[in-house]
């Protein structure tokens, strides 16, 4: 057997020309984004690139699926620098980001050292990273990417262990979702349309369709034995009545009834179906991921149209 051999492409920019121009758009592609976070081990949601910061813009301004974090991502195509530091942690004060990217193509000794002092000396709920850009490939293969953390805060491997060792219920739902993921993303057309998220201690996982104003929420309700997966639009209540005015064509395209929820006392609104489930029998949850990863598809397939 031949095998061929793997080299590494020293100069990203026979991929991507200008940082702003190329990198960073195609960073904000929704597949791309998604390579980043399995590095970081981050859900991470895009709000909108070369935000403005004062009069300067930070490459890509996000938000961690799921929860009210910021996040800040600056790019550099070069090896690091003082200057892009200072930027990095201007942006940051700007922003109020409370998780901090820096994408390199190499990290100095000196800026490592920076960022792990920063990790150490700032407030426990700010974390900063330091990421660098790898590009691979095998003979005349098509080029492949890959990030690599070289420096994050010391204890964000420990943060799940914390937080479920004193709690059954969050032990449960972290060793439920972390299940889902195992089955869900063994399945080629699901994984095709959804990007794997980091198993959390939350009731909810959030999916995200393409779309900045909506996502796919799959929630655990454990007091009442049901699963529950819905279309969450975050603030667009002209959105919501909108699909509202399909909605038989809706529910005929799914094959299931659905509960239209608009949210007066808030900016949210709702569409969804719950199952009823027994989450303490293991041996359900196949049954019970494939009922969710079939509404996900449906749901995700269906709704784009109208939108």
């Amino acid at each position: 057997m031949q095998l061929g051999r793997l080299k590494e492409i020293k100069d990203l920019r026979r991929v991507w020309k200008h940082e702003a121009l190329d990198f960073t758009p195609w960073l904000a592609q929704e597949d791309n984004l998604a390579l980043l976070a399995d590095a970081v081990d981050l859900e991470i949601t895009l709000d909108e690139t070369e935000s403005s910061v004062g009069n300067f813009n930070v490459d890509i301004y996000a938000t961690e699926t799921g929860t009210d974090r910021k996040i800040i991502i600056e790019n550099q195509l070069e090896d690091t620098n003082h200057d892009h530091l200072g930027k990095l942690i201007t942006y940051a004060s700007g922003k109020s980001a409370d998780i901090v990217i820096w994408v390199v193509k190499r990290a100095r000794e000196e800026h490592r050292s920076a960022i792990e002092w920063l990790n150490n000396h700032t407030d426990e709920n700010i974390a900063f990273f330091l990421v660098e850009i790898k590009l691979y490939q095998i003979g005349n293969s098509d080029i492949a990417v890959k990030f690599e953390v070289v420096e994050k805060p010391n204890d964000w491997v420990k943060e799940i262990k914390r937080n479920t060792s004193n709690s059954p219920t969050l032990q449960a739902r972290y060793d439920y979702w972390v299940a889902f993921n195992d089955y869900a993303f063994q399945n080629q057309a699901f994984a095709g349309e959804f990007g794997k998220r980091k198993a959390s201690t939350d009731h909810w996982m959030d999916m995200s369709v393409g779309s900045s104003a909506c996502h796919i929420v799959i929630n655990q309700i454990r007091k009442d034995n049901r699963l529950v997966v819905e279309w969450y639009i975050s603030d667009d209540k002209d959105l919501f009545h909108k699909l509202y005015s399909f909605k038989s064509e809706i529910e005929s395209e799914m094959g299931m009834k659905l509960e239209w929820r608009e949210l007066p006392e808030k900016k949210a609104s709702r569409i969804l179906i719950s199952h009823p489930v027994d989450f303490d029998h293991k041996d359900k949850w196949v049954e019970q991921f494939d009922w969710t990863i079939d509404v996900a598809m449906k749901m995700k397939k269906v709704f784009k149209k109208y939108l």
